[in-house]
């Protein structure tokens, strides 16, 4: 997948856990490591905009696209 998710990143960066990050958002701690481990086929914007409230961040801090790596399926 040519989009890759920074998520641990920036939670390494404010010094939080996935579950307290997951807890703030109000999502699954499941649902977040899916969408941590770039397994995700999707985000609802609504999502994004509550992850990037929590980690006071932008969306290009938790998303970004490499060249070359396109899924063949």
């Amino acid at each position: 997948m040519p989009i890759v998710v920074d998520i641990d990143v920036m939670l390494a960066k404010r010094k939080m856990s996935v579950g307290d990050l997951a807890e703030r958002v109000g999502i699954t701690p499941a649902n977040l490591a899916v969408l941590k481990n770039g397994r995700a086929k999707a985000v609802r914007f609504t999502t994004l905009a509550a992850l990037c409230d929590v980690l006071e961040c932008q969306p290009g801090d938790l998303l970004r696209w490499e060249t070359g790596g396109v899924d063949a399926g």
